[in-house]
């Protein structure tokens, strides 16, 4: 079984929700069109899928790691 060890901190989790969320919310309030909107529709949902998971792969293929204490 694949295990992901988080390498995101409490307070990042909760800004990649609040700003999937606020994406989300310009995508609802007609503030993109065409193409854009699906750009803005996969960002959005990235974030808030790595958010909930606590796992970015992106951060991690930079080496980034989260020390837990």
């Amino acid at each position: 079984m694949f295990f992901l060890k988080r390498n995101l901190p409490n307070w990042e989790r909760a800004i990649r929700i609040a700003m999937g969320i606020a994406i989300a919310a310009a995508i609802l309030g007609g503030l993109t069109t065409g193409f854009a909107s699906y750009l803005a529709i996969a960002t959005a949902a990235t974030m808030v899928l790595t958010a909930f998971v606590g796992f970015c792969p992106a951060c991690a293929m930079a080496g980034r790691r989260y020390l837990e204490k």
